[in-house]
C-alpha cells in the first residue's frame, strides 16, 4: 500500500512553538517514513473567519511557507502547496455537503469549541460551520492514509472517516480511503501559552513564535507563569501547571538536569529567575538554526514561490485524478 500523509495550517500569521509541538515535528519525521508527504497552506479555510480581511491571509502565506522550510520540511521529500490553487477541492466539498447533515456539523466538538472561542454566537459564517467538510475534501482528494494533527483535531478526522464511508457505501465503490490520525504522545499534543492558558494561541497573544528574536524570547520567558505561591527562593515550589517546567520538559534535551531542577524547586532553594534563564538558553539554542534558515530562504523568495507553484502542479494532478474517479462512481461524467 502506498503510504500518503497530508496536513496543513491556516495562514493567519507566523507559526509558533505550539504548532511545532502539535504537528510540525511529526511532518518532518513523516518525510522519511511515507511515500508521499503533502503539506497544505489552508488559505480557503482561513477565509472562513477572515473573509473581510483577505489581505491578512495573502500576507501570511509566504510567512507560513518560510516557517515550513526553516524547520526542515524539505520540498524534495514533501509537496508544499496552497489550498486555493487546487480547484478540485471545491467540487469535492460540494459533493460531500450533500452527504452530511447540518445537525452533524453542529455536533462536531472542535467546531463547537471554536465557535465559542471566536464568539460567533448566532452569527456563524456558513463557511466556518462546514469547514470539517472542506477538511474532508483536503484529505480525501489525495487519498491520504495518515493525517498528523493536534489532539483537538481528532473529531475532524473522525468526521472525514464518516464521509468516506458514506460516499463509498452510497455509490457502491471503494473510491475513497479512510484516514488515520497521527497524534502527538499523550500530554505533548498541546503546549500551554506563556500566561498559563491551556493553549498557545495567536489570538490570545500568549505565543512564542518561531521567528521571535533572542531578545523577544527572553522578554516572554521572563513574563512566564510559574507558581504564584513560590514567593521566596527558599519556598517549596510546585511544578504542576508551572509553564517554565512544561517547556523545559519539551525542549531541554538534558532530561537528568531537568529532573534535578524539578526536585530542587519542589524542596525549595531554587528561584524562578534561574529556571527561566535556563529556558531562555534552551529555547534560543532550539530557535537559532531555524532563524538562520528562515533568513536564508527569505533572501530567495523566487525559490520559495517556485516550491509553492511546483507543489500546486503535483497536488492538482492527484486531486483531479481522485475527482474523476468519484465522478465516474457517481455517474456524473456525462461526456
Amino acid at each position: 500500500m502506498v503510504k500518503i500523509a497530508l496536513t496543513g495550517d491556516r495562514p493567519t500569521g507566523k507559526l509558533h512553538l505550539g504548532h511545532y509541538v502539535g504537528s510540525l515535528k511529526q511532518r518532518i519525521n513523516l518525510q522519511h517514513e511515507v511515500d508521499r508527504n503533502l503539506v497544505m497552506i489552508a488559505d480557503m479555510q482561513a477565509l472562513t473567519d477572515n473573509a473581510k480581511n483577505p489581505e491578512k491571509i495573502r500576507n501570511s502565506i509566504m510567512n507560513v511557507a518560510l516557517d515550513y522550510l526553516s524547520v526542515g520540511i524539505d520540498p524534495n521529500m514533501s509537496t508544499i502547496f496552497i489550498q486555493s490553487q487546487i480547484p478540485a477541492l471545491n467540487e469535492l466539498t460540494m459533493i460531500y455537503l450533500n452527504l452530511v447533515t447540518v445537525a452533524r456539523l453542529e455536533r462536531n466538538p472542535t467546531v463547537k469549541s471554536e465557535i465559542k472561542q471566536k464568539k460567533f454566537d448566532q452569527s456563524v459564517p456558513a463557511g466556518f460551520l462546514i469547514y470539517p467538510v472542506s477538511e474532508a475534501a483536503d484529505i480525501t482528494a489525495f487519498k491520504a492514509n495518515y493525517v498528523p494533527a493536534g489532539d483537538d483535531q481528532e473529531p475532524m478526522i473522525e468526521q472525514t472517516r464518516e464521509i468516506v464511508r458514506t460516499f463509498n457505501h452510497t455509490y457502491r465503490k471503494d473510491v475513497l480511503v479512510e484516514p488515520k490520525g497521527i497524534f502527538p504522545p499523550k500530554g505533548q499534543g498541546r503546549i500551554p501559552g506563556i500566561d498559563g492558558s491551556a493553549k498557545m494561541s495567536k489570538s490570545l497573544g500568549n505565543a512564542i513564535y518561531l521567528t521571535d528574536s533572542a531578545d523577544e524570547v527572553q522578554r516572554k520567558v521572563m513574563s512566564m507563569y510559574t507558581d504564584p505561591k513560590h514567593v521566596h527562593i527558599d519556598d517549596p515550589g510546585s511544578i504542576e501547571g508551572n509553564v517554565v517546567f512544561t517547556y523545559l520538559n519539551i525542549f531541554d534535551s538534558d532530561v537528568e538536569q531537568v529532573a534535578k531542577l524539578e526536585t530542587q524547586y519542589q524542596k525549595g532553594g531554587l528561584g524562578d529567575v534561574k529556571i527561566k534563564k535556563r529556558l531562555i538558553e534552551v529555547l534560543n539554542s532550539f530557535l537559532d538554526p531555524i532563524r538562520q534558515k528562515r533568513a536564508d530562504y527569505a533572501k530567495n523568495i523566487d525559490y520559495v514561490e517556485h516550491v509553492l507553484q511546483d507543489g500546486g502542479k503535483k497536488a492538482n494532478e492527484l486531486a483531479n485524478k481522485t475527482l474523476k474517479e468519484m465522478r465516474d462512481a457517481m455517474g456524473i461524467n456525462y461526456f
